[in-house]
């Protein structure tokens, strides 16, 4: 029987994460890889792929903000910023633990986001992006000065995270503690999108004035999406300080909400799993290529261990213009047209 479309029958159907076997089974075996991965990976691996998750909090939080409701933001860094001070400040003056932390830094994201977001509903585009840019030195600046809250120049030094009372004291009890975070955060992500929320964030997103000619309310909706937006990336700035156990104004640098914004950009703008894709390739970018440059020689690996900075950006800057330029739709864009070919070979379409 020739194929007719694909339909839904039922309102569970409708509300189903998705109804494909194979994305069940190869969901499934991610997640045992990831329960699997402490007993194989070394500590460097096994950090690495912690801070993979954490990062990966706060760039599905960016992507509901500008790949699902169209807001161009580089504010990440300073959103970040002031979830992990919130955290470590809660931890060291008031004793909280890290899940109270996470809450207190991202609420407290959210709350200042909507300086930011009283902007956006008149701004778009570079305008909006400048505006991001310009409350992201504000909020470093802000922390660098507060010296008797945030200790200033001198940074803050965390506690050893527990949760209920249970001290989180090896990598790998934090690892399975960020994953837990990082599956909770990327369900609701899903559920945001699934909801009449993530709807009405898509039509502004396509076209603002024909939304709010159906009824969306644009106020609302865009501060809604930054406040939602900033409480992911503040809580992940929490978790990835408890990870360090030591914050510094000078972590949340300009090139930190590049590195977001590459990242939904590479795995494809407006898809969960493509933030996800994009934060795995981008994050594990710089150690492919450090291993590259330690096969080729020891005058690359010289270059990569002074100029690590530099080396990063550039990295980052090449592959925004080859996606850009070859794939925009990125990662996922790239999966789809695979699956596209495979369905209908030997015929293009």
């Amino acid at each position: 029987m020739m194929r007719a479309g694909h339909f839904k029958q039922s309102y569970p159907e409708l509300v189903a994460f998705t109804d494909s076997t194979a994305v069940k089974v190869w969901t499934g075996i991610l997640l045992l890889a990831c329960l699997a991965l402490p007993a194989v990976a070394g500590p460097y691996f096994l950090t690495l792929a912690t801070t993979i998750l954490i990062t990966a909090i706060g760039v599905v939080g960016l992507n509901l903000l500008t790949g699902v409701c169209g807001l161009i933001s580089l504010g990440q860094a300073g959103f970040l910023a002031i979830g992990a001070y919130t955290a470590g400040i809660v931890a060291v003056d008031y004793s909280l633990s890290i899940v109270p932390g996470m809450i207190c830094g991202g609420l407290f994201a959210a709350l200042l986001s909507l300086l930011v977001g009283v902007p956006s509903l008149r701004l778009k585009g570079l305008y909006l992006a400048i505006t991001t840019l310009a409350f992201t030195v504000i909020a470093t600046h802000t922390i660098l000065n507060l010296d008797w809250l945030t200790r200033g120049s001198a940074g803050l030094f965390l506690p050893a995270p527990t949760i209920f009372g249970f001290p989180l004291a090896t990598k790998a009890a934090f690892y399975y503690f960020s994953l837990v975070m990082a599956v909770l955060f990327v369900v609701a992500a899903m559920n945001i999108m699934r909801s009449r929320v993530g709807r009405a964030f898509a039509a502004i997103r396509d076209h603002d004035t024909a939304a709010e000619m159906m009824g969306i309310n644009q106020v609302s909706y865009k501060l809604m999406a930054f406040a939602i937006s900033a409480f992911f990336t503040g809580a992940a700035g929490a978790l990835g300080a408890y990870q360090v156990r030591y914050i510094n104004v000078d972590s949340f640098a300009l090139l930190v909400s590049i590195e977001a914004l590459a990242m939904i950009i590479v795995g494809g703008l407006g898809s969960i799993a493509g933030a996800i894709l994009g934060t795995i390739f981008m994050s594990l970018l710089p150690e492919v290529t450090r291993w590259l440059f330690d096969m080729l020689g020891s005058g690359l690996t010289e270059v990569f261990s002074t100029r690590a900075l530099e080396v990063r950006g550039l990295l980052y800057g090449i592959v925004i213009v080859v996606v850009l330029r070859v794939q925009p739709d990125g990662l996922m864009g790239l999966w789809r047209d695979a699956k596209r070919l495979w369905s209908n070979w030997p015929f293009r379409y």
